[in-house]
């Protein structure tokens, strides 16, 4: 069965699903969603290049901001914690750049935290040692070391909302042979983490929020004794992601290296992300104990 025909299904059942679900869905239904199945993402038979796709100056970057850290951190034990990593490119520079400091690499603990078996077994083809895998960070003992993540947060599952009277959430349903899209009032919850933000939309404007970045980092502030959280991601802070021409929202699908902003179309074979806000990430961060280090540009 298609992926598109088991939403349709759940849809005429259940009734309308949120947008958030019909994401989680698209992207993490068993087997099925778009990182669960056996296809290519990344590379140039995928549908997209990541930085660390593209050589290996990217990992060595990183593993020289690392060496910083494990000097910060007194040059003891240090673990690596790597949310998704992809084909495990950006694992195998960082490790291979750091083979070079020996006493940093003797002392060093890679993890991985990777939801899809079938990443797994791509990243255990690229990786050979100092790797291990875990389902949650919580099942990895109080860390001391840098969490990490490239490019993982813009395809955490999002609500999207349009404000009108009042906000309003968009919900997801079939008929007449295609999925429409509705509005249902928002619950407290997202009304609750805009005035978080200190941000109000204009008429008119569609955007979205991402919740689960949010418990994101309130797990990884649980996680983490000390050292630091290391994001890469496509995204602003606040001031720049509510401007009015992104009144449309940030949501983009990559397809074999073409950009659409039609998440209906090819469910399950095509990417489906949403640009981080990074406002809202040091602000929850700071809530559960970080402190924000500060925001660059990759460049």
């Amino acid at each position: 069965m298609l992926l598109s025909e088991i939403i349709i299904r759940r849809i005429r059942e259940e009734g309308p699903i949120s947008f958030h679900d019909f994401m989680e869905l698209a992207l993490y239904y068993p087997e099925l969603g778009y990182y669960m199945s056996a296809k290519d993402q990344i590379g140039q038979k995928g549908d997209y290049f990541t930085s660390s796709s593209l050589g290996s100056v990217f990992g060595a970057m990183i593993g020289r901001q690392l060496e910083q850290m494990w000097e910060i951190s007194g040059r003891t034990h240090f673990t690596i914690v790597e949310y998704g990593a992809g084909t495990g490119a950006l694992a195998h520079d960082i490790l291979d750049y750091l083979k070079s400091n020996k006493e940093f690499y003797e002392q060093l603990n890679y993890c991985i935290i990777e939801k899809s078996p079938v990443m797994r077994r791509k990243e255990s083809l690229n990786l050979h040692e100092k790797v291990s895998w875990y389902d949650t960070i919580g099942d990895i003992p109080e860390i001391t070391g840098c969490i990490l993540s490239n490019e993982l947060l813009d395809n955490f599952s999002v609500h999207q909302v349009i404000m009108e009277d009042e906000l309003l959430e968009v919900y997801v349903d079939y008929r007449n042979d295609e999925f429409v899209e509705l509005l249902k009032p928002a619950p407290k919850v997202l009304k609750e983490y805009m005035a978080d933000l200190n941000v109000v939309l204009p008429s008119g404007f569609r955007t979205e929020i991402n919740l689960e970045a949010t418990e994101w980092i309130r797990e990884i502030a649980a996680s983490l004794k000390k050292g630091y959280v290391m994001t890469i991601d496509y995204g602003y802070p606040s001031e720049e992601l509510y401007q009015e021409r992104r009144k449309a929202g940030t949501l983009l699908c990559y397809n074999k290296h073409t950009i659409n902003d039609n998440p209906y179309f090819d469910i399950g074979k095509q990417d489906i992300t949403t640009h981080v806000n990074f406002s809202a990430l040091c602000h929850w961060g700071i809530k559960n104990g970080l402190t924000c280090c500060g925001l660059t540009k990759q460049a």
